[in-house]
């Protein structure tokens, strides 16, 4: 349930960081004519994200075994891609956020009436898809689907509450060290996400070695105590892996957080150089000018 209800705040957040960048600009320029266009958007978004949510959870059910291994195999993999994509992109281009969007309104209303219903589409519309393939793969290997449903949409409030509070300046938070350490976090989620996506590959005979275990450790963390259910639902832990799974972790791991980290450091090295003694702009502040 955590580790969806992290999900579900950190897309969240970046979803209602969007919508307000995009609010608020198009008030500063007096267009306010536009913002129905861009709710339009914004519910099709919505809608759309329901939509994979709910064909990724019923969907399946009319399939073979094997073809349903296959796919949430396959999804797993992707839900991984997207989630790390998502790491990086907002650690690359979190600064230059509100900048960035503002330049796209800018193009949307000196075109078609439908440039800003896309824009809004579009904007909103990349984080409700990334949270629900996330979530649905995430939730798939965990013990408790429902729980972990509702951890997701427990974020996602809380993320709407919170984005509320940051426009109309009853809320302050740190969001370059929010987005710092959930992304580090998330890495581990992904790495279990990634895990059980192997195994599902595994039983369909795609990729082999299934049924051949690393190692094991149900003697330390039993799958029935309470701590092996929290590592299981937080991070797809099993105690009695395959040796493509051990190689999956390990190698995702250890390649994504060296990256990650080194992106990290180069970003904050210029602005260490430039102003030794002020600390980094946050997300919320660049979005608020």
């Amino acid at each position: 349930m955590l580790a969806n209800y992290l999900i579900g705040l950190r897309e969240g957040l970046e979803a209602g960081l969007i919508v307000g960048i995009l609010i608020a600009y198009l008030g500063k320029i007096g267009r306010r004519d536009l913002f129905g266009r861009l709710w339009f958007g914004i519910g099709i978004a919505v809608a759309v994200s329901l939509g994979v949510g709910a064909l990724l959870t019923w969907g399946p059910y009319a399939m073979t075994f094997q073809a349903q291994e296959v796919l949430g195999g396959t999804l797993s993999l992707v839900a991984v891609a997207l989630v790390t994509w998502m790491i990086f992109w907002m650690g690359t281009h979190g600064a230059g956020l509100s900048k960035e969007l503002r330049g796209q309104v800018d193009a949307a209303v000196d075109r078609s009436w439908f440039a800003i219903v896309l824009l809004g589409a579009l904007a909103v519309g990349r984080e409700g898809i990334e949270t629900a393939l996330f979530v649905w793969a995430n939730v798939s290997g965990g013990n408790d689907p429902v729980l972990g449903t509702v951890g997701a949409l427990l974020g996602i409030v809380t993320a709407i509450v919170i984005s509320w509070g940051i426009s109309r300046g009853l809320v302050r938070i740190n969001l370059s060290k929010f987005f710092t350490w959930t992304g580090l976090f998330l890495i581990l989620v992904a790495a279990g996400v990634l895990v059980y996506g192997i195994g599902d590959l595994q039983e369909a005979s795609v990729i082999p070695g299934w049924g051949t275990h690393a190692f094991s450790l149900v003697e330390v963390v039993p799958p029935g105590s309470w701590y092996g259910t929290v590592l299981a639902g937080i991070f797809n832990f099993t105690p009695e892996p395959t040796w493509a799974q051990v190689i999956g972790w390990v190698l995702y791991v250890a390649i994504t957080t060296t990256l990650y980290l080194g992106m990290l450091h180069r970003r904050r090295r210029p602005v260490t150089a430039a102003a030794p003694a002020s600390a980094a702009p946050t997300t919320a502040a660049v979005a608020a000018n």
